[in-house]
């Protein structure tokens, strides 16, 4: 079994190549972006002080309290390679340090918090974990994601490929080629709260990399300007069969 981290700016395609390597090669895509949204927008939770707390967060563009997402990513990860016995997808998730690497709280000596990829090398063995990180320009992250609608129905994520390929004609689609729903745009793709993501993630997720990086976990960088399949294709040609 193989676990694989996929890590970007918003737009970069985390969720597009998570859901591409899952096919490939059988793999489950949590999609911890996804479950905290639906988890957080539920309205049989409007009554939870925690996650409305975290709702108003998410929707400042703000990343989520780290030791709650931590809770939640972990016991899914367990479920999924110690129930289920699969490999694993994660599109952006771990998305702090302390959700990485975990910590020894203040005044608990002994006391670790373990992090989300200590979970992973129990679960699947560290020369099996593979970290890529796709690189795009914060000009080609707000055109893209204001860019951006999902299905209403089957929350399949349609872009304006001229945004990626400026040749490319935009074509005007009014319903989703997959299932028919309408489309709508996601309620934090609007600039401001884009950039304030922008902010969270140069600042609390992208130093991650590093720290992995000198840790010896195998870390691979994309381009993330090409199409989505030749993305597709580079990060295959990194993972072993």
């Amino acid at each position: 079994m193989i676990a694989i981290i996929i890590y970007g700016p918003p737009g970069a395609g985390k969720g597009t190549q998570a859901q591409l390597l899952a096919e490939k090669f059988d793999l489950i895509h949590f999609d911890s972006g996804k479950y905290l949204r639906e988890l957080l927008y539920n309205p049989k939770n409007k009554n939870n002080k925690i996650i409305q707390k975290e709702k108003k967060l998410n929707e400042a563009g703000k990343l989520n309290t780290p030791s709650w997402v931590l809770k939640i990513v972990s016991g899914k990860v367990k479920e999924i390679a110690g129930l289920l016995h699969k490999g694993v997808v994660l599109s952006g998730s771990p998305r702090t340090i302390f959700e990485a690497l975990g910590n020894l709280p203040a005044g608990q000596a002994g006391d670790k918090n373990i992090g989300l990829m200590e979970i992973l090398e129990k679960m699947y063995s560290k020369k099996n974990i593979y970290v890529f990180k796709i690189n795009v320009s914060e000009n080609q992250t707000i055109k893209r994601n204001t860019h951006r609608l999902i299905c209403s129905v089957c929350g399949t994520p349609i872009l304006d490929m001229s945004i990626i390929l400026p040749k490319c004609k935009n074509t005007d689609i009014s319903q989703c080629p997959f299932c028919g729903g309408k489309f709508k745009h996601r309620f934090d793709d609007n600039k401001k709260v884009i950039i304030t993501r922008l902010k969270e993630y140069s600042e609390r997720t992208a130093p991650i990399v590093n720290e992995l990086k000198k840790r010896k976990y195998k870390v691979i960088e994309i381009d993330g300007s090409p199409m989505p399949y030749k993305i597709h294709e580079k990060i295959r040609s990194f993972i072993k069969k």
